[in-house]
């Protein structure tokens, strides 16, 4: 994979961005899932917000709303428990109502365990893969070719420094957000002769979000960035200024420092 870019300085989003453009955005309820999708409808998207709890996907719609008068489709949905056949009813569900879709953030995750392989439970490892991971997979499958009809369309990753430099106690996370690069590269290499369709992996490093603050319960979260610092970069992958860079590794710490 080809390093990160580092822009010379703090990138400015035109406000049409995104305009005209629908984008799922996956763990949308909270922490920065929901920050990206207000942010993506502030910039002119129309939003698919796909989470676990219904009541936080009702007040991100609520919010997007009030702030731009669009209405957002909601999509409840436990990714612990998506399989095969709810990515078959998502893709009929999606297509009933969108003639493309231009983009997918994939940002839900769980954390799992902080604790040694040797003892990490079996049931543990397998729920934060197929959050992480297999429903990833899945959902980007079967919304491909919905994907394809887009003039041009992005793919992105979330992944975390874990996932490039494993690290002690972090196990089944760790290893499903490198099995994650490897997706975002392989998928890359296959789509990039025949189709308009990008995919990125992002890095948002340390974040004030509760995720972070269960993982890192002594930490200071004011000393942390925000979700929304890290905007820019989000908005640079999801819109049509990021066409040319495919299976790439993007760290948005190198993108909201000037």
């Amino acid at each position: 994979m080809r390093k990160s870019l580092k822009p010379r300085k703090a990138y400015q989003a035109d406000p049409t961005l995104l305009a005209n453009r629908t984008i799922l955005v996956t763990g949308a309820g909270d922490g920065i899932g929901r920050i990206a999708a207000i942010t993506y409808a502030q910039y002119g998207a129309d939003l698919i917000l796909l989470g676990r709890t219904r009541r936080k996907l009702d007040s991100v719609h609520d919010e997007i709303a009030e702030e731009t008068g669009q209405s957002s489709l909601i999509i409840p949905v436990d990714l612990a428990n998506f399989d095969a056949k709810s990515a078959v009813e998502l893709k009929r569900g999606l297509e009933g109502e969108y003639s493309c879709l231009d983009g997918i953030l994939h940002n839900a995750s769980i954390l799992g365990p902080k604790t040694k392989i040797e003892q990490y439970p079996f049931d543990d490892w397998m729920r934060v893969f197929h959050v992480n991971l297999h429903s990833s997979y899945l959902i980007t499958q079967a919304l491909l070719p919905l994907l394809r009809k887009a003039p041009d369309a992005s793919i992105v990753f979330t992944s975390s420094g874990v996932g490039r430099v494993g690290r002690a106690y972090w196990g089944a996370y760790s290893l499903s957000k490198f099995a994650t690069e490897g997706l975002t590269q392989v998928l890359a290499d296959e789509l990039k002769e025949d189709s308009n369709i990008r995919v990125n992996s992002l890095n948002p490093g340390a974040t004030r979000t509760a995720m972070r603050a269960e993982a890192f319960p002594s930490e200071d979260p004011q000393t942390l960035p925000t979700p929304k610092d890290h905007m820019p970069l989000y908005l640079y992958l999801m819109g049509p200024d990021s066409s040319k860079h495919t299976g790439m590794s993007f760290n948005s710490n190198d993108w909201y420092h000037e």
